[in-house]
Parts: C-alpha cells; sequence; structure tokens
C-alpha cells in the first residue's frame, strides 16, 4: 500500500552510453538532481542500465547516492520497468531500498520506496518516491 510521499527531485540527464548490443542493448543513463527527502534538501545522483524485454518495454536497474547539504549520506538502489511515452520521453516505476548512518534520515533503512521517474525529450527529470507499506 502506498504511503506518504517521502521525496521529489528534479535535475537532469547527465549523459548516456551503449555498453552492450548484443543479445540485446543495454544502455546506461546517469542523472543529478536537486531532491528534498524526508523534508531535507540535498543533491542526488544516480546511474541505471536499461534494457529491452519482449513486449517493448523496459527493465531498468541501478543505485546512486543522496547528499544532503550539510554532509548526510543516503545511498540507494533500484529496480524498475520503463516504457517509452512518445519523442525520446521515458517513464519508470519501481521500488528502491535505502542504507544510511545518518541520525535524521535513518528512517530510509526500514523504508521500500515505491517510485515514478521521468525523463522528458530534452533530459529532464523527475521523480517521486512514496513510502511503500
Amino acid at each position: 500500500m502506498q504511503g506518504e510521499q517521502i521525496a521529489e527531485g528534479r535535475g537532469k540527464r547527465t549523459g548516456r552510453r551503449v555498453i552492450a548490443t548484443q543479445p540485446q542493448f543495454v544502455v546506461e543513463v546517469s542523472f543529478e538532481d536537486l531532491t528534498k527527502m524526508l523534508g531535507v534538501d540535498g543533491m542526488n545522483i544516480g546511474t541505471y542500465t536499461s534494457s529491452p524485454k519482449p513486449d517493448g518495454s523496459l527493465d531498468g536497474m541501478g543505485e546512486g547516492v543522496f547528499a544532503t547539504f550539510d554532509g548526510e549520506f543516503v545511498t540507494w538502489k533500484g529496480i524498475g520497468v520503463g516504457r517509452f511515452v512518445g519523442a525520446g520521453a521515458v517513464q519508470y516505476r519501481g521500488c528502491l531500498s535505502y542504507s544510511t548512518t545518518s541520525p535524521k534520515l535513518s528512517k530510509l533503512n526500514g523504508v521500500a520506496g515505491a517510485f515514478e521517474f521521468e525523463v522528458d525529450a530534452e533530459g529532464n527529470t523527475h521523480s517521486k518516491i512514496w513510502e511503500w507499506k
């Protein structure tokens, strides 16, 4: 069940590269965004890989780091399913797992985050994350 929204971020895709073409293509994507997580502002940096599934949807896996502006860190790992939504835009839906030693963000250690992540044709990103209860 979807719980409270725990984060939202807006940013930019910073890089893309093909890391495999056979037996199917795999694309690696990196992004940076400004995020507010549990009410704390910071910078989120992540990298994920995508590859096509037989039905045209995308299999995605990624990991990254959220750094608060006062120097605390949260690492995350995620898995999701994506789809093309026209003219180079992509949407992903999936789940995140967190790890941190930050006292003010320690709640995240026991949270599964349900996310929406979108990238438009110009490379602008928008993410929302809810606690999955």
